[in-house]
């Protein structure tokens, strides 16, 4: 009998327990929460009209619980694509063999240490004439990884024995007369959110720091086609923000005071120290502008659409793009054109022609600035007014432009409800509180407070960047690159519109107590018009010496 009466009891505060949760669930949308939330979204109901909508919005949730239950990794995409493509755009039609500028006779220097700062083209050349191999340049960067990773902080992972393995294989090809081509036995590293088989994949995030992904990711594959080593997987700060990531901050080769900026932290601090020849980033809102400027390197941020981004964690599917860090204009035209084109699984990608000549200099190139721009004051204002007359003297008859008059830094909160989806579950979890950066301006904070972003105001600024787009091609109809302070208006609205630009090192500066370190130009391109950006880019580039400067480790 008293067992009975305790099952009874137990039964009977079950489901008491049951009622007070549902009913405390149907009470917990309410008018006057209604009321409170119209704040945050701008809008305000009449008491009726808030009335009727709890029903609605009870509903929603129910539902938003039962998609919740799907479980959705970082590699599954909304069934949504983000196009760059304006009405009226023509894409070129024919294939041209790439031409690359000639690199004369090159030499193996005197001093073993003076490679480190050889470029792509000119460490091909040494192992093409068989003057050294790969496994002997391989093993020369990965010891200079390992020397002065302590000090930068860099490498999340070697990947020494498969880079060993990989340069094997390339002189075993070189010596059999199978040259694949400029990047054949070229050590390289990968930004530590490109996936890598039997190497972690950790983006950086203590959440995911033994994080395996069993795949090479789409670029990963095509630089090993081309014969490329892979040596390291570099820091990214931390999921792509910033250079804080789970190991420490990745500092700036020019001042280890100072952090390498970010996201591609590692990838632009190690290139710049001169322990490997390239690398790949990744940008989103700045993240290849933005080392590439504090380390004084050059990247290319190519198109959205261009490369494929599979098998590359995901932050923003409307606006992540993967690219080259590398000394040179040039370098980034080679690598670039072993990771570009279409795969079968990222379906935003364009397989369009790259017609680049690196022999042509700026003839016939209709080159503009944004003549608003220099004339303001900021940081870098005297290096880029030499930079404007370097290229008048090379023949630029630059022309004025102005930007599409929209409101787009209002429209990178696209960014923050991306990234909020790409990993609800990080929030949901409760794991984000294990992230390194906790405060205001750290993506914890964003992941939650995007989750009171409405979806109609999503889609309106989505609407409001179909203007931008748009505007930017009749802006642009008359252009073939233009010139634009690296920060700026420019940088947030060319990563909404997809447009590809080239940051390269321009000159020095001394700021108060600090040591000297490199400023940047951006030349920007026509959508999918690499070609001649980088065309133009490296003319200025090779009428300055600013990319042959390197930091004293």
């Amino acid at each position: 009998m008293k067992k009975i009466y305790i099952l009874f009891a137990c039964l009977s505060c079950f489901f008491l327990g049951s009622f007070i949760t549902k009913t405390l669930e149907s009470q917990s949308i309410t008018a006057e929460i209604i009321k409170n939330a119209e704040k945050i979204i701008g809008l305000e109901f009449t008491p009726a009209e808030a009335d009727s909508m709890i029903g609605e919005l009870k509903d929603n949730r129910d539902n938003y619980e039962k998609i919740r239950q799907v479980k959705l990794s970082n590699d599954v995409a909304p069934a949504i694509y983000f196009n760059p493509i304006p009405v009226g755009f023509e894409f070129e039609k024919t294939q041209n063999p790439i031409k690359l500028s000639s690199v004369g006779v090159v030499k193996l220097p005197k001093n073993k240490e003076d490679l480190a700062f050889y470029s792509v083209r000119e460490l091909a050349e040494l192992i093409r004439t068989k003057q050294v191999s790969s496994v002997e340049i391989t093993k020369f960067f990965i010891e200079r990884l390992k020397k002065y990773n302590d000090k930068l902080m860099f490498v999340v992972s070697f990947t020494e024995e498969l880079a060993l393995k990989q340069a094997a294989k390339a002189d075993a090809e070189i010596k059999a007369g199978k040259y694949r081509g400029v990047l054949h036995g070229i050590p390289y590293g990968a930004k530590d959110l490109l996936a890598t088989k039997n190497y972690k994949t950790t983006w950086g995030s203590v959440p995911y720091r033994d994080q395996t992904i069993d795949q090479n990711a789409t670029v990963v594959e095509r630089l090993e086609k081309a014969g490329a080593v892979l040596c390291a997987k570099l820091t990214l700060g931390e999921l792509a923000m910033g250079d804080v990531w789970f190991g420490g901050r990745t500092r700036n080769p020019w001042n280890t005071e100072r952090g390498s900026s970010g996201s591609s932290a590692g990838s632009a601090s190690a290139v710049s120290a001169g322990c490997l020849p390239f690398a790949i980033g990744s940008e989103t809102l700045g993240s290849i502008v933005s080392p590439s400027t504090e380390c004084g390197t050059t990247g290319l941020r190519p198109s959205f659409g261009r490369v494929p981004r599979t098998g590359a964690m995901a932050l923003s599917w409307s606006m992540d793009k993967l690219g080259p860090i590398c000394r040179t204009v040039e370098d980034c035209a080679i690598v670039f054109e072993a990771i570009k084109g279409t795969d079968k699984k990222d379906f935003t990608c364009f397989d369009t022609p790259f017609n680049y000549d690196g022999t042509k200099g700026l003839k016939g190139v209709r080159i503009a600035y944004l003549k608003k721009d220099f004339e303001a004051k900021y940081p870098n204002k005297s290096a880029d007014s030499l930079t404007l007359l370097k290229l008048k003297e090379l023949g630029a008859n630059l022309i004025e432009l102005e930007l599409p008059d929209l409101p787009t830094n209002d429209l990178t909160f696209l960014l923050s409800a991306e990234s909020a989806a790409a990993f609800d579950e990080l929030t949901r979890s409760g794991k984000d509180d294990l992230m390194v950066r906790q405060g205001k301006f750290a993506w914890p904070n964003y992941f939650r407070a995007s989750r009171f972003i409405p979806a109609v105001e999503y889609i309106q600024a989505n609407r409001v960047r179909s203007l931008l787009i748009q505007q930017m091609h009749e802006k642009l109809k008359n252009i073939d690159v233009y010139v634009s302070p690296s920060f700026g208006k420019n940088l947030a609205l060319t990563n909404l519109s997809g447009h590809p630009c080239v940051v390269l090192p321009n000159g020095f500066r001394t700021d108060k107590n600090q040591p000297t370190r490199p400023t940047s130009i951006t030349f920007m391109g026509q959508l999918f018009g690499e070609a001649k950006l980088l065309q133009v880019a490296k003319a200025y580039q090779d009428a300055t010496d600013f990319h042959k400067k390197h930091p004293n480790l």
